[in-house]
């Protein structure tokens, strides 16, 4: 396997993933607002991050107010849009370094394949987050292991 099949593996992990907490999330009368509050933050970040690398304005701050209800749209848009940047930037980019400010408006450079593991990794961190305020409410979590997805067919 090359590396962007690699990070094209990971881009639909992140996406089911992410789709998986949302509808665990939706399906409690009351979810936890830590939990909805980490989930905002996941779709504001790597909205962030893909504006960095195209050198665009990011739509949200990096922690969000996004109702439960726009959540789905976001992050089918933020597939959409990564999948398009994959195929528009990549592979030819991938060692390409990016100048951008963080969140605290500090100058920082990064190649872009790092950017993109940071990413998802980013991701997947607050997505185990989320599992542990759904536990705390009594709720079990959406089970989102990469190999999960691998064995249900759903990460090809």
């Amino acid at each position: 396997m090359n590396l962007m099949d690699h990070f094209h593996r990971q881009l639909e992990y992140d996406a089911w993933a992410n789709r998986e907490v949302l509808l665990s999330l939706k399906a409690l009368s009351e979810p936890p607002a830590d939990g909805v509050r980490l989930l905002n933050h996941v779709i504001a970040a790597e909205h962030v991050w893909l504006s960095r690398l195209e050198g665009t304005a990011p739509p949200f701050a990096v922690w969000p107010e996004i109702p439960l209800a726009q959540c789905e749209q976001e992050l089918q848009q933020l597939h959409r849009d990564y999948r398009a940047y994959f195929e528009r930037a990549l592979p030819r980019d991938l060692d390409r370094v990016v100048n951008y400010k963080n969140s605290k408006g500090e100058d920082w450079t990064s190649r872009i394949d790092d950017i993109l593991t940071h990413v998802f990794l980013h991701s997947t961190y607050h997505r185990g987050q989320i599992a542990l305020q759904m536990r705390k409410v009594g709720h079990a979590p959406a089970y989102t292991d990469f190999i999960h997805g691998i064995r249900q067919g759903l990460v090809k």
